[in-house]
């Protein structure tokens, strides 16, 4: 019989956090899981590595410390229990037990109709069954925990501990692995900030052809490119401060230069896959890890001024 003064509200609130975390734990996983899938067998149609690679980068944030969170309070929470078994009887503890279980068994019933579905609708590919595989295996789990968690007497037994064991095994390899699919802190730095440099540069392309298109001549230097009225100055290297190379090649030709340090050119796992929704623009902005420098050739009959309205006519960058 549940003696409800054995519950106080250090065990309400130690029930909710554990169970808050458990699903944020759970969530992270899966949607880690889902997004290693969509870099590994990216959809053609439908491919941006920067989206895929700001997902995981999250959801490895979350299940790192989700993780500990969860562990840390299962433990205490077995502690408790082992002193006072009764605890187990809890309503809340009851409540939140089924809640869980009802979750995962909803969660694995429209993971099978998802499936069934798109089987008769012939879109069985191997990225959907993956992620589908995925998601049945996460639920089966929790549920199987949960009831098995339920229905156990042993409070004595080491299952407990060994599946903690389990469990961080599971999510370090897990966080690991992404790594290999989006790189490390500093490679992911790296390609930040060659992202900004490949802007900036592009930036400073727009402003020297409308220079052109407005006096018919190529800018002597990067600084007649500045105007207090549109607000532009020119950028520099965000991590040097250094000024970007810039050299007239002839009167119709220009070439701006930058020290990269990450490989820009979709090599690798990626190659050919477009690398964010812009990556149409970025086509000719190819790099290695290395000082590239870009040459430009204007071309008069496509960058040319309109008499009417002064704007510059160009089909795009």
């Amino acid at each position: 019989m549940e003696n409800n003064n054995n519950t106080t509200p250090k065990d309400v609130f130690l029930r909710l956090f554990y169970i808050l975390v458990f699903y944020l734990m759970v969530t992270s996983f899966i949607t880690l899981l889902i997004q290693y899938i969509n870099a590994l067998f990216p959809d053609p149609l439908n491919f941006y590595f920067d989206g895929i690679s700001g997902r995981i980068l999250l959801s490895t944030a979350m299940l790192i410390i989700a993780t500990p969170a969860y562990l840390a309070s299962a433990w205490f929470l077995e502690k408790d229990i082992k002193k006072m078994p009764s605890k187990r009887e809890s309503r809340i503890v009851k409540w939140l037990v089924y809640l869980t279980l009802f979750i995962s068994a909803i969660t694995i019933v429209i993971d099978l109709i998802t499936f069934v579905y798109n089987f008769l609708s012939g879109e069985l590919s191997i990225q959907f069954f993956l992620k589908i595989l995925v998601v049945l295996l996460t639920a089966s789990a929790v549920f199987g925990y949960f009831l098995w968690d339920l229905k156990r007497t042993d409070l004595k037994s080491n299952a407990p501990k060994i599946l903690a064991w389990v469990l961080s095994f599971v999510v370090a390899l897990s966080v690991a692995a992404g790594f290999f699919i989006v790189g490390t802190p500093a490679q992911q730095r790296a390609r930040g900030l060659d992202a900004q440099r490949v802007n900036n540069l592009q930036m400073m392309q727009g402003e020297i052809v409308n220079y052109w298109t407005q006096k018919e001549a190529l800018p002597e230097n990067i600084s007649l490119l500045e105007d207090s009225i549109s607000g532009f100055i020119a950028p520099v290297d965000p991590e040097t401060g250094l000024p970007y190379e810039y050299a007239i090649k002839s009167p119709l030709s220009f070439e701006l230069c930058a020290t990269f340090k990450s490989a820009g050119d979709n090599k690798g796992p990626f190659a050919g896959k477009i690398i964010s929704p812009y990556g149409m623009y970025q086509q000719n902005w190819s790099h290695q890890a290395e000082r590239t420098c870009f040459e430009r050739v204007i071309d008069p009959d496509l960058y040319k001024q309109d008499a009417n309205d002064g704007l510059m006519m160009a089909p795009g960058r």
